[in-house]
């Protein structure tokens, strides 16, 4: 018996000495938010390691509305010669998580962190566990709506103005807003009245394009979707739909066809004295053809709209559309500027054609943007498509004509109607999707693909970062990695700085992405970030850059 007493004393003794030697649990663990991302840290007491273990902390509760959290992200360790993994020095556990726009509030959020730590000799400590309350901080997650000066709003709403201006010198909108001055030139013989109209049948074709737009952008972020601008490029649907439109318009640049369906006689001839459906129809596919082009001053305009109410972004799009309609809104008003065109002639029909070449090139573009979205087989049929629809315009063009009687034109187009449609259910079927962001002309020579994780590992090793938010059907982005990024002498310069360089794809949505833009106050591609090594704030590049502008950021190293 008192061998038993004896034994249960020094038991006692052992794990009060034990208990003594363990370190406090609050020097041990720390909690946080930042960066989208739940960040547990284990600073382990020299001699000492933990065993990693499953659920080494977890949530109480995963069900926040309007929060999405990822699985926990566990370092490496050092492996045992019994397969253990050990953790030794400062450990950083991560768990990402998405925001959409269904968060509201400020939840609380209670997670519990536990360990066991041993000594290296091999005895171990009794198990802690802590608990820590944590506050999602809106301006840490998501950028506050309404927490803007009233010069803040002006000055986004002049941005909005001239970026909308702006875009009409954009490539991507150059094709059809020539085809439109070629259209006031036929009508420089009107009355004033007759211009006038015009240019406010395309105005408004301009803003009633924009106008669903920002309808479509507030449903979405009711619904909780994560949407920015030129979202609808990553719709290999609506790029098709695009390529068909372009392309059949392309073709009656060439008298391939003319628009002249049997019995719309009235309608052709309401047409032929104002062509303010044309017009009108002019300004849409502006629009259409804008929305890649995210230019100067756009890109903060459109990441402040984002943030706001519906009436801010209704706001901010009109504006953005008024721009763009700003120089025929001019000629409508002063119409003597048409003076300044020369007068109709031969060369009209020459022109018309060029325009019908730059239209053919603009299909390329989207051809090439479909490409990356549904890949090189589906891309065949869809140039297998185009011919079989370029025959039945043809079809449509040659025989739909008015010297034929009513029953031809109406068969022909019949006809042309069936093998267009009847085509389409054959070909355009993206079901067989061989090809995403993983494409390595994505990421060329020493192009990294981003993702956050690696972003963090090399700021937690002390290295730059520099991030290339782009995407396929962005003119501005491969403009700028054509000419500037990805040229040798940048590449060189960025791996004689020891530059980490990632390229994050937007060209197919991707959230994590859409969480950056957010993050950076932004409503698209492109977007540079650069990371200098122990700096928390990162250096955003504008949006059409230029060697000097990187080089000049890269001797920021320099001064480290």
């Amino acid at each position: 018996m008192r061998k038993i007493f004896w034994i249960f004393i020094l038991f006692v003794s052992l794990l009060t000495y034990l208990h003594a030697q363990a370190p406090n649990p609050e020097e041990v663990i720390s909690a946080k938010i930042e960066d989208h991302q739940i960040i547990v840290t284990y600073s382990i007491p020299e001699g000492m390691h933990q065993t990693l273990q499953e659920d080494m902390f977890y949530i109480d509760s995963d069900d926040i509305d309007g929060i999405t959290f990822e699985p926990t992200i566990y370092p490496e360790g050092k492996v045992t010669e019994d397969g253990y993994v050990e953790y030794h020095g400062v450990v950083t556990l991560r768990k990402p998580f998405t925001v959409s726009g269904s968060f509201r509030g400020d939840p609380m959020i209670k997670i519990y962190a536990g360990y066991q730590l041993c000594l290296d000799s091999g005895t171990c400590f009794m198990p802690e566990e802590l608990e820590f309350d944590l506050q999602f901080i809106p301006d840490n997650i998501i950028p506050p709506a309404a927490v803007f000066s009233s010069w803040s709003v002006i000055k986004f709403l002049l941005m909005a103005f001239f970026g909308g201006l702006i875009l009409n010198i954009m490539p991507c909108v150059l094709p059809v807003l020539s085809i439109k001055a070629m259209s006031l030139v036929k009508q420089s013989h009107q009355n004033k009245s007759q211009i006038f109209r015009n240019s406010m049948a395309y105005t408004l074709g301009i803003l009633a394009s924009f106008l669903i737009l920002a309808l479509v952008i507030v449903l979405l972020k009711t619904s909780g979707e994560m949407v920015g601008w030129g979202f609808q490029f990553q719709s290999a649907g609506f790029v098709t739909a695009l390529l068909i439109v372009i392309f059949i318009f392309a073709l009656s640049m060439f008298d391939v066809f003319i628009i002249r369906a049997p019995g719309m006689t009235m309608a052709t001839k309401a047409s032929s004295k104002g062509g303010y459906s044309g017009s009108f129809f002019s300004g849409i596919f502006a629009v259409l053809l804008a929305t890649p082009c995210t230019a100067p001053l756009l890109a903060p305009a459109l990441g402040f709209a984002f943030s706001q109410p519906a009436l801010m972004i209704f706001g901010i799009f009109i504006l953005i559309g008024l721009g763009l309609a700003f120089p025929f809104i001019l000629l409508g008003i002063w119409p003597k500027a048409i003076k300044a065109i020369p007068k109709p002639g031969e060369w009209m029909n020459i022109f018309k054609e060029i325009m019908g070449f730059l239209l053919f090139l603009t299909a390329l573009y989207l051809l090439r943007s479909l490409y990356f979205l549904v890949g090189g087989t589906n891309l065949i049929n869809v140039l297998l498509y185009l011919i079989i629809l370029g025959f039945s315009v043809w079809i449509y063009g040659r025989f739909a004509r008015p010297e034929f009687s009513k029953r031809k034109q109406w068969i022909a187009t019949f006809i042309a109607l069936i093998i267009a449609i009847g085509a389409a259910f054959i070909t355009l079927n993206y079901s067989n999707n061989e090809i995403g962001n993983e494409h390595s002309e994505l990421y060329p020579r020493e192009w990294q693909k981003f993702s956050p994780e690696l972003v963090q590992q090399y700021r937690d090793e002390g290295k730059p970062v520099f991030i290339d938010f782009g995407a396929e059907w962005c003119l501005t982005c491969k403009t700028n990695e054509t000419v500037v990024l990805f040229t040798e002498e940048i590449e060189k310069a960025f791996q004689e700085y020891g530059v980490q360089i990632l390229r994050g794809d937007n060209t197919k949505k991707d959230d994590v992405i859409g969480e950056w833009l957010i993050k950076f106050n932004r409503a698209g591609v492109p977007l540079y970030v650069f990371y200098l090594p122990g700096e928390d704030e990162a250096i955003t590049l504008p949006e059409i850059i230029t060697k000097d502008m990187v080089l000049n950021m890269l001797k920021k190293l320099d001064e480290e």
